[in-house]
C-alpha cells in the first residue's frame, strides 16, 4: 500500500493557530475551484485544510492513501456522471465495498472507515467551500475530526450530480490495525 505523508507546514501551522480564514490562506489554491489542469492542487488544498482544522484541534495530520484516493475519485466520478448524490451508489455499493474493492481492508485485523461526500458549482466548488461545509455538517465534521483515522483519499470530479458545471468531492478516512 502505497501510502505518502504531507509535512505540516510552518504556514499550515500558523493557520491553525489563526482559524479557518488563515487555514484558507495557507492552503494554496483552496479558493479556486478545480478545473481539468489544477484538479491535482485542488485535492491538496482539500487536505491541507482537513489537516488544518485537525491539527486546530490537536489532532493529527491525516496522510494520504492511493487505496482510498482511488476509491474516492471512482465513487466522485461516479455521482457525477450518474447524476446522483449519496454514499450508497444506485448499483448498491457502499462505502465499505469501494474501500474494501481497493484493497484497503487487505489483511488488516481491525478497521474504522469513513466517508465524506459534497457538490458545488461557481465559487461553491472551492476546497475551502467543500470544507467548511463538511465542518459545519456534524456528521461529516465528526468524520474530519475524528482522531482514529490517520489515512485518508480525496477524490474530485467534474461536473455536479445534478448534471451541469461544478465539481464533486469525495473523501475515504481509514485506520487499519
Amino acid at each position: 500500500m502505497a501510502r505518502q505523508r504531507l509535512p505540516l507546514t510552518l504556514a499550515a501551522c500558523a493557520a491553525c493557530l489563526l482559524g479557518p480564514a488563515a487555514a484558507a490562506s495557507a492552503c494554496d489554491d483552496a479558493s479556486t475551484p478545480p478545473t481539468r489542469a489544477t484538479i491535482a492542487r485542488a485535492r491538496s488544498a482539500t487536505l491541507c485544510l482537513i489537516n488544518a482544522a485537525r491539527g486546530k484541534h490537536g489532532l493529527g495530520q491525516l496522510g494520504i492513501t492511493g487505496s482510498l484516493a482511488r476509491a474516492a475519485s471512482a465513487h466522485s466520478r461516479d455521482m457525477a456522471t450518474h447524476d446522483f448524490f449519496s454514499h450508497d451508489s444506485p448499483g448498491g455499493s457502499t462505502p465499505k465495498e469501494r474501500i474494501a474493492a481497493v484493497g484497503y481492508l487487505d489483511g488488516a485485523s481491525s478497521w474504522a472507515i469513513g466517508e465524506t461526500i459534497a457538490w458545488g458549482s461557481g465559487g461553491m466548488a472551492s476546497p475551502s467551500s467543500i470544507v467548511r461545509s463538511w465542518l459545519r455538517s456534524p456528521g461529516h465534521r465528526a468524520i474530519l475530526l475524528d482522531g482514529r483515522y490517520d489515512d485518508v483519499g480525496i477524490g474530485i470530479a467534474l461536473g455536479a450530480p445534478i448534471g451541469g458545471s461544478g465539481a464533486t468531492f469525495t473523501g475515504e478516512f481509514g485506520e487499519r490495525g
